[in-house]
C-alpha cells in the first residue's frame, strides 16, 4: 500500500507570460501593446504596463511545489519522486529528484523515479527546452522535498509527544537525539500525509554545506543501466496489444497537399491493411501536420513497402521554386542592404565608420540545420470509450494534449499524452506534429492502436529547420586604433512564419538569442534586421539563433585581433572593457530568456573570467606543430557564460584532426556537476557536427539530403581525443543559469578560428566542408 504525502491540494503559481517555444510574444522596443499567440494560436492583446513575470513565475501553468504532487511514501519506505520533464539525455530523470530527495533527507538507494503524463493543471509548466528546467525548478523542488520532511518530523514528535524542535530527519528516518528513538520514513507516512502542507514561509531548507546530492558528482543516472542493456522504454520502444503500424507520405513541398493518390498497388503489398489520407494544414501549419497519404500495415517495413508503391499527385505551391543556392544570394543582399530594421542604435555607427581611418568588413553564411535526433519522431495512440491515450517522446506534453484534443474533436480533459523517454530532441520534439498524426489514424481506424514511424528520411524532409542566415558585419578602426564602430545586419527567416501568415522579422526572441547582447564597450553600435522570407517549417534547434550570432561575431573579433595585430584572447579582452553588470532593457532586450533583468544582467566579469579560466587551461599562447593551431570564442547564452578554446592540426592535403578541446562554464550554482560536464561534451561533438557538416539545401522547393550519407555527423574518428570541461566554482549565490544549450554556440568560430590560426584560412562559411582542400 502506498500513502500519498500528504493530501492536501497542490499549491501553485500560475503565470501566463513568456515562453520562447509555445507562448510567443513580439516585444517592441517601447511602451505599448503586446501582442501574443497562445496555446490557441490566436492573437490576444495584452496591455504593457501588466507587472512583468519572469522565470517559472511567467511560463503558462506557472510551477508547483506541493509534495501532494510529487512525493509518493509507501509503508515499506520506498519513496517515489514524480518527475515531469522530459528526459533527452540531459539527465533531468536523476537531477530534480536528487534535489527533492536531498531536501527530504531521504536515501537515495530507497528512492524510485516516475515520469508524470502530461498535465500541466497538475505539475505546472512542463515544456522541456530553454535550458530552464533546473533554473526554473530546483526553488521548488526544494521546498517540495522540504516541506515533506517537516511534515515527517511534525508526525514522528507527536507520537514521541516531543517539540518537533527535538527531532530531525536524517537519511530516511527521524531521530529524537536525546532519547536515541528513530522511526523510518514508511512508519510516518500516512501520519505525515493527513498533516497540512507547511506554508513556505515556514520551511527551512537546508544550507550548502549540508547537501548531500545537490553539487555533488557521484550522481550515476536512474537510467545509466537500463540504457545500457537494452530496457529502458523510448518511443521507438511502445508495444500495445494488437497494434497496428503506420508511415505517413508527406507533402515534398511546403504548403503542397493530395491532389488524387491511387492505393492499388499499394494494397497489394503482403501485410499492408489499409490506405488512409491524412487531412494538412496550410502554412502557417503551427505543430500541425503537413497531411499526406497514410499507408497503415502489420508491420512498419511492410507500412514503408506500401508507401513505396503509392501514385500521388501533388498540388502545386508558391514554395516549389525554393533553391537555397540562389535564396543565399538573395539573403547576402538583403544584410548589404540599408533597408534593415534597426534592433540596437547607440552612438552613430554609420557616421563613426565614415570617419574612421580603417574599416574591416565580413560577410557570414550559415544554412538550415537538421535535428537528426537518434531516435527520428514517433508515437502510439489508440481510442478507447470516446478517450484518446497517446505515448510519444515529446518534449511538451501540454502542446500535445492540446494539439490531438482540438484535432479530434474531443475535451482537454479526454486526451492522456504518456512521455517516454526521447532518443535525442533538441527542440524538434517540442513539436508533437507526429503525435497528433498518430491520433488522427487512430480515429480513423476506430480507436486501434496504431505506431506512426518517421524514417530517416521522413525526418529529414519535414523537419522544422534551423534558419539559413546571412550576416554583414563592419567596423571602424581610429587612428590611436581603437575600436569605434560596430554595425552587424542579419538576415534570417523567422520560426514566427509557423504561427502567422508571412513574417520577414525577426521575432522579440530570436534577436535576443545572441544578436542584440553585445557586450562589448564600443562607443557606436548599430544592429539591425533585413527582411527575410521563409521557404520551409523553421523550427527551433539546440542554441536556435545563437548558433549563427556566435558564428559571425566571434569570428568577426578574431578577424579585427588579426587586422589590428594583437592577440585574440587580449583583443577580446579588450573589447569587453571593465566589468560591468549591463541592463538587458538597455541594449533592447526586451526577453532576457524569459529571466529577470535585476537577477540575471549580462556579467561582463563573469564572461571575462571563463575566457581566462579555459585559455590557461588549454595552453593558450604556448608554441604550436606547423600547421596546428587553437581558437577562442566566447558567448553568453541562456544566462550562462562559455568559452571554449579548440586545438587543430591539418596536413597538406586538408585533413582536419582535433586532439582537443577545452571549455569553460559558469552556469551559476552547480546541481549535478556530473551532467554538467556531460552536456557540454555532447554540445562539443553537436557543434563541431554543424560547423564541419552541417547543411541542408533545397531545390525546386524539395530537401535535397536524406540520410547521413549526405547529412553528415561527426564519427568517432574525427571527433576530439580530448575534451576537458571546466566549471567555475559553484555559487549557491548565483542564479542558476542554463547548461543544455550554451555550449553549442562558441564551438563553430572556436574551430574556424583555430584554423586559421593553423593555415592562414578564413572560413565565413558554414559548413566549413572541403573549404580545406
Amino acid at each position: 500500500m502506498t500513502t500519498r504525502t500528504p493530501h492536501t491540494a497542490p499549491r501553485e503559481h500560475s503565470g501566463n507570460g513568456l515562453s520562447r517555444r509555445r507562448w510567443l510574444q513580439l516585444l517592441p522596443g517601447a511602451g505599448g501593446l503586446l501582442l501574443a499567440v497562445g496555446l490557441d494560436g490566436l492573437p490576444r492583446i495584452a496591455q504593457a504596463q501588466e507587472a512583468p513575470k519572469y522565470g517559472a513565475d511567467g511560463m503558462p501553468n506557472g510551477w508547483r511545489d506541493s509534495p501532494a504532487t510529487f512525493i509518493a511514501i509507501g509503508r515499506d519506505g520506498r519513496v517515489t519522486i514524480v518527475v515531469h520533464r522530459s528526459e533527452m539525455g540531459q539527465g533531468i530523470r536523476t537531477s530534480l529528484p536528487r534535489v527533492v530527495a536531498d531536501e527530504l533527507e531521504a536515501d537515495w538507494a530507497r528512492v524510485r523515479v516516475q515520469q508524470a503524463p502530461g498535465d500541466e493543471g497538475k505539475f505546472g509548466n512542463q515544456d522541456t527546452d530553454g535550458s530552464r528546467s533546473m533554473r526554473h525548478w530546483f526553488e521548488p523542488m526544494r521546498r517540495c522535498g522540504a516541506a515533506a520532511r517537516q511534515m515527517l518530523e511534525a508526525a514522528a514528535a507527536a507520537r514521541w509527544g516531543v517539540p518537533v524542535a527535538e527531532v530531525a530527519a536524517k537519511n530516511h528516518q527521524v531521530v529524537h537525539a536525546a532519547s536515541k528513538r528513530s522511526l523510518g520514513f514508511g512508519a510516518l507516512a500516512e501520519a505525515a500525509g493527513a498533516l497540512p502542507v507547511p506554508e513556505r514561509s515556514a520551511l527551512t531548507l537546508k544550507t550548502p554545506e549540508h547537501w548531500r546530492y545537490i553539487g555533488k558528482d557521484s550522481m550515476l543516472s536512474v537510467d545509466g543501466a537500463d540504457m545500457v542493456s537494452g530496457r529502458a522504454q523510448y518511443g521507438q520502444d511502445v508495444m500495445l496489444p494488437g497494434m497496428l503500424f503506420a508511415v505517413v507520405a508527406r507533402p515534398p513541398v511546403l504548403g503542397s497537399a493530395v491532389k488524387r493518390f491511387d492505393a492499388a498497388a499499394a494494397l497489394k503489398v503482403p501485410g499492408v491493411l489499409k490506405v488512409i489520407e491524412l487531412p494538412g494544414t496550410p502554412p502557417p501549419s503551427e505543430f500541425q501536420p503537413l497531411g499526406g497519404v497514410a499507408v497503415v500495415a502489420r508491420d512498419t517495413w511492410s507500412a514503408i513497402e506500401g508507401r513505396k508503391a503509392l501514385v500521388i499527385e501533388w498540388t502545386d505551391s508558391p514554395h516549389a521554386s525554393y533553391d537555397t543556392s540562389t535564396y543565399r544570394a538573395t539573403l547576402q543582399a538583403a544584410a548589404n542592404s540599408e533597408d534593415g530594421k534597426l534592433l540596437r542604435n547607440e552612438g552613430d555607427a554609420r557616421a563613426a565608420l565614415a570617419v574612421a581611418t580603417r574599416r574591416v568588413e565580413a560577410d557570414y553564411h550559415v544554412p538550415h540545420l537538421a535535428h537528426v535526433s537518434m531516435e527520428t519522431p514517433v508515437a502510439v495512440a489508440r481510442i478507447v470509450g470516446g478517450r484518446c491515450e497517446c505515448w510519444a517522446p515529446v518534449q511538451s506534453p501540454q502542446a500535445a494534449r492540446d494539439r490531438i484534443a482540438k484535432r479530434l474533436k474531443l475535451d482537454f480533459g479526454a486526451v492522456t499524452v504518456n512521455v517516454t523517454l526521447l532518443g535525442g530532441g533538441f527542440g524538434r520534439k517540442s513539436k508533437p506534429d507526429f503525435a497528433v498524426e498518430a491520433a488522427l489514424l487512430s480515429q480513423a481506424l476506430d480507436g486501434a492502436a496504431v505506431k506512426v514511424t518517421w524514417t530517416r528520411e521522413d525526418d529529414l524532409a519535414h523537419d522544422y529547420l534551423h534558419t539559413i542566415s546571412a550576416q554583414r558585419l563592419e567596423a571602424g578602426i581610429n587612428a590611436d586604433g581603437k575600436l569605434i564602430a560596430w554595425r552587424h545586419r542579419a538576415a534570417e527567416q523567422t520560426f514566427m512564419s509557423l504561427f502567422m501568415p508571412d513574417p520577414k522579422h525577426l521575432h522579440g526572441i530570436e534577436i535576443g538569442l545572441g544578436l542584440i547582447g553585445l557586450p562589448f564597450d564600443i562607443p557606436n553600435i548599430r544592429i539591425e534586421n533585413p527582411a527575410a522570407e521563409a521557404h520551409a517549417r523553421i523550427g527551433w534547434l539546440r542554441s536556435v539563433n545563437n548558433i549563427q550570432h556566435a558564428f559571425a561575431t566571434q569570428s568577426f573579433v578574431a578577424e579585427l585581433a588579426a587586422a589590428a595585430g594583437r592577440d585574440h584572447r587580449d583583443y577580446l579582452l579588450a573589447l569587453l572593457g571593465a566589468d560591468r553588470k549591463i541592463d538587458p532593457a538597455a541594449i533592447a532586450d526586451g526577453w532576457n530568456h524569459g529571466e529577470s533583468p535585476e537577477r540575471y544582467p549580462i556579467d561582463t566579469g563573469r564572461l571575462r573570467r571563463v575566457i581566462e579560466r579555459v585559455t590557461q587551461e588549454a595552453g593558450w599562447g604556448k608554441g604550436q606543430q606547423p600547421r596546428s593551431g587553437r581558437g577562442l570564442a566566447a558567448h553568453y547564452s541562456f544566462v550562462s557564460y562559455v568559452a571554449a578554446v579548440v586545438q587543430v592540426a591539418v596536413d597538406a592535403q586538408g585533413q582536419l584532426r582535433i586532439p582537443r578541446v577545452d571549455v569553460a562554464v559558469d552556469c551559476g550554482a552547480v546541481v549535478n556537476p556530473d551532467r554538467v560536464r556531460s552536456q557540454i561534451e555532447g554540445a562539443v561533438i553537436n557543434g563541431l557536427s554543424q560547423a564541419m557538416f552541417g547543411e541542408v539545401t533545397f531545390q525546386n522547393g524539395r530537401v535535397q539530403q536524406r540520410n547521413f550519407q549526405d547529412y553528415e555527423l561527426l564519427r568517432m574518428a574525427q571527433a576530439p581525443r580530448e575534451i576537458r570541461v571546466h566549471l567555475m566554482p559553484s555559487n549557491p549565490a548565483l542564479p542558476l543559469g542554463g547548461v543544455g544549450e550554451p555550449g553549442v554556440p562558441p564551438i563553430a568560430p572556436a574551430l574556424c578560428n583555430a584554423l586559421f590560426a593553423a593555415t592562414g584560412k578564413r572560413i565565413r562559411q558554414l559548413p566549413i566542408g572541403r573549404q580545406l582542400a
